[in-house]
Parts: structure tokens; C-alpha cells; sequence
């Protein structure tokens, strides 16, 4: 049976945004490691059985893997793809020893870890200033053109004309910045400053709430004020403003992804909103069908996320490294190998936890345990 046109896309796209924001991540960590004098052995795109492999004059070893979850760089003096150090770096002959990771200041091997992460932060930037520089940044007041009727805007008294100065103590420059707060915040009270005629006031409100269903059946509760903008203009961005714009975007895009975290944390939005690997893919043969300008914007939203989720103090990640580094900075020698060896285990077992638990998710959300459930019943 030949795959549909449709499933092609989904995964051509989910290799076209996947692989690229490995790569990047990957050669932050090579490059500054070469600069550190750092050997690396391995270069891998995606884990598993070998696909193509060559050896370059230095002695690296590129290989491009089966599949195409992620990547590492394996540098001398590791014991495997988690760069914990192998205890036999120390009886390496002096030249190799000297160009093994665990040889290097702990400032180096910093600089080594946060190369990944920072250089994904970084590439986002660069996409997201470049869609401003060729299509132009919608800007909009933050100037309230209509109330709808029976809103929560409407019942706290907001009318047309108002312009709201910000919410929760962060300041409103434009007008979507309102949904990038409320969205996520269904039914809360939250304050306000507004104002009108020249005059502010603070004002309490709690957004009303709708039911969203996606094309899966999936229920989400999403905060709603009510309001509208007045005007929304494409405003031109130069080459030296592109980065500044790109930057204020990856800024409020992290910060909506810190909210939605820190909501789940909380409980107070359900942990079936976590996606995985299956949900990335779905939303990749979306945007790539939606046009280059959605594909690209997509993959700078995957590229904040790859580097921020690696920046996570978490063991096997590179946030946990640099938590590693950070303590042997501070007491002036390395982590005890029990501990570093138990805080791997444990971070393994975490990352496997939350494997497990966003595949459900994604199975959940393609319909797969209603179906099985009717079958069963």
C-alpha cells in the first residue's frame, strides 16, 4: 500500500524542520569546542543504525542516523553520547589528553555545553528578523476598537477608545499581546491598567472562557476578554532593525511557553497539552501546507523550544551539565562520580517519563484510545 500525498508531506516536513534545528544545535557545540581545542570523535544527526557516515582530516566521524529525534557530538575523553567522562581519558598519551573535554577549564566546558541551546535562541532570532524584514511586523495599537457584547470586557466597564497599558504588571505594546496573557488564563482575575481620555485607572478583570475543540476532539479552555483592535498596519523593518524585532518576538514567545509550563506545573492547565515527537510532525506537514512564511515561523517556535527545553536543569540534557559545572565552579572540584552517576540515571528516567507520557499524549490527540475504546466496548 502506497502512503497517502498527505502522510509524505507530514514527514518530509517534520525531517525538513527537525533535522536542520539538530544540526545547528550540534555545531554550536562543535564549533565552540574547536575553538576550545577539542576534539570530536563523532558528529551524529539522529540516533540509530547509519544511514551515510565519512571521516573528515581531523579524525571526525559525521554520521547521519535512522532516526531523526536529535543529535550529539561525541568529544574525546567521553564515554558515550551523554559527554560523561570516561575515566580513562587520564592514561591517554599527553597530546590526545590535552585535546580531550574533561582536560579543559570548567569556563570551557561551559562554554561548550550552552553553545547548543544558546545557537538554537540565536537561529530563531535570525528567522523570525528575517520574516519581519521581508514581509513586514503587524503592529497594533493597543487601543480597543470594539467590545463585544456580554464580554468580560463589557462587564468590567472597558469601552471603545481605551488603551490598555498592561496586565499583570507586564506593559502592553501591542494589541496581541492581550491574548498572548489572557489566553492562557481562563477565568482568573487578573489587574489591569488602563486608560482613557488621558487618564489611568487599574481595574481587576477575570476573561470569560471558551470552548475550543481541534480536529482530533481535543477540548482546550481558552481565555477571553472581548475586545478588538482598532487598526492593524504592516510596518516596514530595516537590516539593522530586523534582529531587534526577531529578539522581541523569541522574547514573548518564550515567555508564552514559560506561562503554559508553569500552568501545567501548577495544574491549572491538564498535562494532555504536552506534545511530543508525533504532534511536532502533524504541526509540521500543517505549516508546510499553510506556505514558507508558517513553515519557517514554525521552526523558529521549535528552535526556542529545543533550546530552551535543553537549558532545563535536568541530567542527560545540557542544562544539567551546565548545573554540574556550575557546582564544581563553586567548590572548586568536580561532582563526586556517585552522585553525577545516580543524577544520570534519574534524569534518564525523567526524559523516558516524559517520552512516554507525550506519545500518549499524541496518540491521544490522533484519536487512537477513543477508537480503541469503542472497539473494546
Amino acid at each position: 500500500m502506497m502512503a497517502s500525498p498527505g502522510f509524505l508531506m507530514t514527514v518530509l516536513a517534520f525531517i525538513a524542520v527537525i533535522g536542520p534545528l539538530v544540526f545547528v544545535h550540534e555545531m554550536g557545540h562543535y564549533l565552540v569546542a574547536r575553538w576550545c581545542g577539542v576534539k570530536a570523535e563523532v558528529f551524529s544527526i539522529g540516533f540509530g543504525p547509519e544511514i551515510a557516515a565519512w571521516v573528515d582530516r581531523r579524525g571526525t566521524r559525521w554520521r547521519i542516523a535512522a532516526l531523526p529525534l536529535g543529535g550529539y557530538v561525541k568529544f574525546a575523553g567521553d564515554m558515550g553520547v551523554a559527554s560523561q567522562t570516561d575515566p580513562a581519558w587520564l592514561a591517554l598519551p599527553a597530546v590526545e589528553r590535552a585535546q580531550s573535554f574533561p582536560a579543559k577549564s570548567v569556563w570551557q566546558r561551559m562554554a561548550i555545553v550552552a553553545a547548543g541551546p544558546f545557537i538554537n535562541l540565536a537561529f530563531a532570532v535570525l528567522i523570525l528578523g528575517g520574516l519581519a524584514m521581508t514581509y513586514g511586523t503587524p503592529v497594533s495599537e493597543p487601543v480597543i476598537g470594539r467590545v463585544a457584547a456580554g464580554s468580560a470586557a463589557e462587564k468590567a466597564g472597558l469601552k471603545t477608545g481605551d488603551r490598555i497599558v498592561s496586565i499583570m504588571g507586564r506593559e502592553i505594546e501591542d494589541f496581541r499581546d492581550i491574548s498572548g496573557i489572557v489566553s492562557l488564563r481562563p477565568d482568573e482575575v487578573l489587574p489591569y491598567v488602563i486608560e482613557r481620555n488621558g487618564t489611568r485607572f487599574e481595574r481587576d478583570i477575570a476573561a470569560g472562557v471558551r470552548i475550543e475543540k481541534d480536529r482530533f476532539g481535543n477540548i482546550y479552555r481558552v481565555g477571553l476578554l472581548g475586545v478588538g483592535s482598532s487598526a492593524v498596519t504592516l510596518q516596514p523593518v530595516g537590516i539593522l532593525e530586523a534582529p531587534v524585532v526577531g529578539f522581541r518576538q523569541a522574547v514573548d514567545v518564550t515567555r508564552t511557553g514559560l506561562d503554559g509550563m508553569g500552568q501545567i506545573i501548577t495544574g491549572r492547565r491538564p498535562v494532555t497539552e504536552m506534545g511530543g515527537p508525533l504532534k511536532i510532525a502533524d504541526i509540521s506537514g500543517q505549516a508546510a501546507m499553510m506556505g514558507l512564511p508558517s513553515f519557517l515561523f514554525f521552526m523558529a517556535l521549535i528552535s526556542i523550544n529545543l533550546g530552551f527545553i535543553n537549558l532545563l536543569p535536568i541530567p542527560m540534557l545540557d542544562g544539567g551539565h551546565l548545573l554540574f559545572y556550575a557546582v564544581e565552579a563553586a567548590q572548586r572540584r568536580p561532582v563526586s562520580p556517585r552522585v553525577m552517576e545516580w543524577a544520570y540515571r534519574s534524569g534518564l528516567a525523567l526524559l523516558l517519563t516524559l517520552m512516554i507520557m507525550v506519545t500518549f499524549n499524541d496518540l491521544g490527540s490522533f484519536g487512537l484510545w477513543k477508537s480503541l475504546s469503542r472497539l473494546i466496548g
